[in-house]
């Protein structure tokens, strides 16, 4: 683990940093509460020894901002002080410690108190990795991977506000593979899945890194772009649209299953700001005449 030590008597942190280092643990020091502080958030660290009495700021009230910050993790605080009375004890855990050691303290008793620490700090990791997969799971679409329609909503009314605020235009573009419902009957719904995976993973990868692809229902796909006018919006569109039609999907019989889209733009400009349920009512339009005009192709809302 990443340690910090936060005391400022430079003997006692020698002989704590030897000793944790010995025990195979990266040491950080800090001579002060303030320093301390700085660097927990600096290095992100997730483990602290800190002393009661330090210049600037103490132990019990280091720990007290450390729990009253939004840090994305869990840091464990021992609370190393000279004081062994009760009330000392009780005030010290008090104030957010997660455990306390007097001085001076006896070193198998700070190896163990830190595996205790190390242990509480692991579980706490792996519950919080256990959660973002977990909500990984929740946001996307089981199909295909993309975001699923709640997910991909959710993204698309966030961007629209921060375009609001920003003053910057965005676009939105709905999707819908063409003939899709001849490909289920014809080759039935496995080749179907494949085709509808093949056409997520194409459209993703057509567009830009900080663009959002989400699956809207059915065959049907919800692209969210940020920082993109309708013209932009357009090339996007029509990029993806052209990879998705040099894509061939080969059966076992050995033919090849080709794809198309139809696809409608809409854009809400700093000049003509929109709601999301207006904004995508556009560009269901858009994709409407698309189909209207033959599909395979992009239309946009003027």
């Amino acid at each position: 683990m990443r340690i910090l030590i936060a005391d400022d008597d430079a003997m006692i942190r020698d002989v704590l940093k030897e000793e944790l280092t010995d025990a195979g643990h990266q040491v950080f020091e800090a001579e002060d509460g303030e320093s301390a502080w700085a660097m927990l958030q600096e290095h992100a660290l997730r483990f602290i020894i800190s002393d009661w009495s330090m210049p600037k700021l103490e132990g019990p009230e280091l720990i007290q901002r450390i729990r009253a910050a939004d840090l994305p993790h869990y840091t464990y605080c021992i609370l190393l002080t000279s004081r062994n009375s009760h009330e000392a004890l009780v005030h010290g855990l008090e104030s957010g410690a997660d455990d306390y050691l007097v001085k001076p303290c006896d070193l198998d008793e700070l190896r163990a108190r830190v595996a205790i620490g190390e242990r509480t700090v692991t579980l706490e990791k792996r519950l919080r990795q256990a959660l973002h997969r977990l909500q990984l799971l929740a946001s996307r679409d089981a199909l295909t991977g993309q975001f699923n329609r709640q997910a991909i909503m959710k993204l698309a009314k966030k961007e629209l506000l921060r375009a609001q605020r920003t003053d910057k235009p965005i676009s939105i573009a709905l999707l819908d593979l063409d003939y899709f419902k001849e490909v289920n009957d014809e080759h039935g719904h496995l080749i179907g899945d494949q085709a509808l995976r093949l056409a997520a993973e194409t459209m993703a990868g057509a567009i830009r890194s900080y663009d959002s692809l989400g699956r809207w229902g059915g065959e049907e796909f919800l692209m969210v772009l940020p920082d993109a006018n309708r013209a932009h919006a357009t090339a996007i569109a029509e990029r993806v649209r052209e990879r998705l039609a040099a894509c061939r999907l080969l059966l076992k019989d050995g033919r090849t299953l080709s794809l198309r889209v139809s696809v409608g733009v809409a854009e809400a400009s700093p000049e003509q700001p929109t709601s999301l349920r207006t904004l995508l009512q556009h560009a269901d339009e858009a994709l409407y005449q698309a189909k209207r005009e033959g599909r395979n192709r992009v239309c946009s809302v003027a």
